[in-house]
């Protein structure tokens, strides 16, 4: 076999780097769930908390393109049956009014910059 040492030295090298991320979390702490600000406004989510918590963004992103695409404005919940406006602001922020106790907290634990704030206008900012 050609160059046997150099293919070996190259693998080895290979297996380090895409092994590096298992490695580096062996012994660190298991993510624990940071408490959220309780709603006070609302009794029940748009959608299951499960739901929420997994799929918010996706959710989001949803009502971002059926809106300005579609101009599609209203949500049928498939929990409660109800109908809610398609609006961060004006439906989520509604009852989750404090982003920093609610979104920031968590989204700040896993490490995630979401990109809603770049269009929408932090909540502490508006006057009501």
């Amino acid at each position: 076999m050609y160059h046997k040492s150099k293919i070996l030295t190259g693998l080895a090298v290979f297996i380090i780097f895409m092994t590096y991320p298992f490695w580096n979390n062996i012994g660190s702490a298991a993510y624990v769930r940071p408490e959220l600000e309780k709603v006070k406004k609302a009794k029940e989510c748009v959608e299951s908390v499960e739901f929420m918590r997994a799929e918010h963004m996706s959710m989001l992103n949803e009502w971002r393109d059926e809106v300005v695409r579609d101009a599609s404005h209203e949500y049928h919940s498939t929990v409660n049956n109800s109908v809610y406006q398609k609006s961060l602001t004006k439906t989520c922020m509604d009852c989750h009014e404090n982003k920093d106790k609610f979104c920031d907290k968590c989204h700040d634990s896993v490490a995630v910059d979401p990109y809603c704030w770049d269009c929408h206008v932090d909540p502490k900012g508006v006057q009501k």
